[in-house]
């Protein structure tokens, strides 16, 4: 098995990571005509470099087949959207955020962040590479460019009086290709005091949990504070503190400055972080290595619990066409035969049928037609989201699942 160079540091990629198989792009979802279509698949696996300890996948898809036309939209995540409001209400008030300000947010999506500091007179740009859901944010009235974010875009805005008082990127970092690029981006964007603000699911939480299926092409990256410190610093950054975050499973949230400011306190998060990592052995190759041997049990399980219920006549849904549910469903070999259908709120996935498992995509009232007995909850970090807010399916006798990281039915 060969692999790429690192691409940040360019050290050969000698040590497996993950080994997911071939599978179709997590978000690429068809339509009915692309059904009889042969559909491209690409080796997802990941490695980590045993110079600068990020671990990245090395199979390369353009991200302009991935992200020009976008199915997610934040803004169909309730607690997402809280979460992006509780960090605006934050940044206000610790940064001193006002109408002379500039906020800028990479990967801006449909606005769902933005927004909110736009109603509290704080200006505001986004720079989201999908067009289509630039134009969401365009139409709720926050001023968005729909562009690819780097070196380039970010003399740009600077040369037209954009530098930044805030840089935001809520998981985005692990979905540039050129991490050199984008991270030189930042530096260049922000103000000489200004603060970079990144969120990222961490990879200490990836592997505690076994959240394998948050492996698929989008993201090239999983990140981990020791790794993230390397990267920045090398660009003219440095953390000054770090959070950690429930959202995805388990996130940090990273804030930086340039390194010849002096103007911010170490936080106490940085020094725990870096000795949670330290002690997990996120500095030994072994580590990294053994995680492949602890996702087995959980396609076994997934297809343990299936194989039973198709033998008893149970018929199966699954919520949230999520990409991770696709890495989960594709890496275990899962189709129509053991799951009729899933459904979702966004619009824009309805209609259309899972990339690999081909399952039809529906609105949430689906399950109300059919009433099935187990509906397995794809997007595991929103469970409580989704159980709390379809607790009709109790009604008829219906329970909820998840796989990661181990199967289990809720209630």
């Amino acid at each position: 098995m060969t692999a790429h160079n690192c691409r940040f540091c360019d050290a050969p990629l000698k040590h497996r990571f993950v080994d997911l198989g071939s599978t179709p792009l997590a978000n690429a979802y068809l339509t009915e005509e692309q059904l009889m279509q042969p559909e491209p698949s690409y080796p997802l696996r990941a490695f980590v470099c045993s110079q600068c300890w990020l671990v990245q996948a090395d199979a390369f898809v353009p991200p302009e087949d991935i992200f020009s036309h976008y199915a997610y939209f934040s803004s169909y995540s309730d607690s997402w959207v809280e979460h992006a409001r509780q960090f605006t209400l934050m940044a206000r008030e610790r940064f001193g955020l006002g109408p002379t300000s500039q906020v800028i947010e990479v990967a801006s999506n449909d606005g769902y962040l933005l927004k909110h500091f736009v109603e509290a007179g704080v200006p505001v740009l986004g720079i989201e590479p999908a067009e289509n859901v630039a134009e969401v944010a365009r139409d709720i009235g926050v001023p968005t460019e729909a562009r690819f974010f780097g070196r380039v875009t970010a003399a740009d805005l600077v040369s037209r009086g954009h530098a930044a008082d805030v840089v935001i990127g809520n998981n985005v970092l692990a979905h540039v290709p050129d991490i050199n690029d984008f991270v030189g981006g930042l530096s260049a964007l922000v103000k000489p005091d200004g603060v970079v603000s990144v969120e990222f699911p961490h990879l200490l939480r990836l592997m505690e949990n076994i959240q394998f299926d948050t492996v698929y092409h989008e993201h090239f990256y999983y990140l981990s504070l020791l790794a993230v410190e390397k990267i920045f610093a090398a660009h003219g950054l440095k953390v000054f503190d770090v959070e950690e975050l429930p959202t995805h499973g388990g996130s940090l949230r990273v804030l930086a400055c340039r390194a010849t400011s002096s103007i911010y306190a170490i936080g106490r998060g940085l020094a725990k972080l870096r000795a949670d990592e330290a002690a997990a052995g996120f500095d030994k190759v072994e580590i990294y290595e053994a995680f492949q041997n602890r996702v087995a049990p959980i396609k076994d399980g997934l297809l343990a619990f299936l194989d039973q219920a198709k033998r008893s006549g149970k018929k199966v849904a699954a919520y949230g066409a999520a990409a991770k549910g696709n890495t989960l469903l594709n890496f275990c070999g899962v189709g129509t035969d053991l799951i009729e259908y899933v459904v979702d709120r966004n619009p824009h996935k309805q209609g259309h049928f899972l990339p690999g498992s081909k399952l039809p995509i529906y609105a949430p009232e689906k399950m109300e037609e059919t009433q099935p007995d187990y509906v397995l909850i794809l997007p595991w970090n929103i469970k409580n989201e989704v159980v709390a807010a379809n607790s009709r399916i109790s009604a008829w006798g219906g329970r909820f699942a998840v796989a990661v990281p181990e199967l289990t039915v809720l209630g």
